[in-house]
């Protein structure tokens, strides 16, 4: 008689109860951080170290925990995307778009220019570049709406440079990922920057534009089970398809999500994917935490690095950002820098996709994910003290 794979002391059992120890793990440490004030992804990164071979050591890193932790980056990059319509670009204003540029290219720059000060190979520095550029806007959106200035003129300047933010760096994630994969020849080089750039481009425009001239493409009754469905896999679709051409899953992901946000059902698609994101992103913060080598952060070299790397980001990113916005009263411009410092779940991603393709070491690895979690701790309470100071007519009343 064959056994069922369920079967007491099988693999597939023994997987269930890893998948859920590590999601309520993980849930745990976000309803714990949420009640402290603090960004939930901490608490889920903090729950896999403590479940983790570091600490407990009651879940190992196993190939069905990586499926899920590469469908929750899948699934968070998506909902990213829907967040991101290239049309909103012409309507954030000079002051936003080079708050945007300015607060990609001084931090990749800066972290470039570190890693070959350290000695690492250019495949490296352009990770560590990388890992730098894009902010965290959901951090920040959080605190906006806390102190209540979303709809402020700073606010609206953060949130839009933030599109241009996420754009500029996921075409320099995807540059950087074929790099590492097809070597630093000059015509390799070429290739894989063309490629990079056609990719991102044909969806970003060509996708999106298609998806304006026709935006009810998703809508019943031709997919009568729910507009969901054909966005799922749309975006499996373009992940495996940046995959397979040796760039990041999560780009496609992202330009699906850029796609699906020019349709008319957006809205809908948003609040049937809400439990698609509530779900699989936590097995990707956990497994990151799973993967951090504590021994690595004890070591003064290594503590060293971290506070070198993160100084570096904060600093570089608050500069490009404030510089952009120096067309805003000085204390908006403060705010908007402040604004953009943290990394939290990109960097976070960007590291994942660098020790995954060997290009980071542990040291590294550890480094990245430890700037990410700090720059994502220290903004919102210095945000809440630069939002009193932002001129009246420009702040929105507190909510009550």
């Amino acid at each position: 008689m064959t056994e069922l794979p369920l079967a007491a002391g099988g693999a597939a059992a023994q997987a269930l109860v890893d998948l859920f120890v590590v999601l309520l793990a993980a849930k745990l440490g976000d309803e714990l951080f949420k009640r402290l004030g603090q960004p939930a992804i901490v608490g889920e990164i903090l729950a896999g170290v403590l479940v983790g071979p570091a600490v407990l050591g009651l879940v190992d890193l196993t190939a069905a925990l990586e499926v899920f932790a590469e469908l929750g980056v899948v699934f968070l990059l998506f909902w990213v995307g829907l967040e991101t319509r290239v049309t909103e670009l012409r309507a954030v204003g000079s002051s936003a778009f080079l708050v945007g540029v300015l607060g990609v290219v001084l931090p990749f720059a800066g972290g470039f220019g570190l890693g070959l000060a350290l000695g690492e190979s250019g495949s490296t520095s352009a990770f560590l570049g990388a890992a730098l550029v894009a902010t965290s806007v959901g951090i920040t959106s959080a605190v906006l709406v806390e102190i209540g200035a979303l709809a402020s003129r700073a606010g609206r300047t953060i949130i839009g440079a933030a599109i241009v933010d996420d754009i500029i760096a996921m075409l320099i994630l995807a540059v950087a990922v074929g790099v590492a994969a097809g070597g630093t020849d000059l015509v390799g080089l070429a290739v894989v920057v063309a490629l990079a750039l056609g990719f991102v481009a044909f969806f970003a425009l060509g996708g999106t534009a298609l998806m304006r001239r026709r935006p009810g493409m998703l809508a019943a009754p031709r997919f009568s089970e729910s507009p969901l469905l054909p966005a799922v896999i749309l975006c499996l679709g373009l992940a495996a398809l940046a995959a397979e051409i040796g760039l990041a899953a999560i780009i496609g992901a992202f330009l699906a999500g850029m796609m699906v946000a020019e349709t008319t059902e957006q809205h809908p698609i948003e609040e049937e994917v809400a439990p698609l994101y509530a779900f699989f992103p936590p097995f990707f913060f956990a497994s990151i935490g799973m993967q951090i080598d504590l021994g690595a952060l004890v070591d003064a070299g290594t503590l060293a690095l971290l506070v070198a790397v993160t100084a570096l980001a904060a600093a570089t990113k608050f500069l490009g950002a404030w510089l952009g916005a120096r067309g805003l009263d000085e204390a908006e411009a403060r705010f908007v820098g402040a604004g953009m410092v943290p990394r939290g779940e990109v960097g976070i991603i960007v590291a994942g996709i660098a020790r995954a393709s060997g290009v980071i070491g542990e040291e590294m690895f550890a480094v990245v994910v430890g700037m990410s979690v700090l720059t994502t701790l220290a903004v919102p309470p210095v945000l809440r003290v630069l939002g009193k100071r932002l001129p009246v007519q420009d702040a929105a009343p507190q909510p009550s």
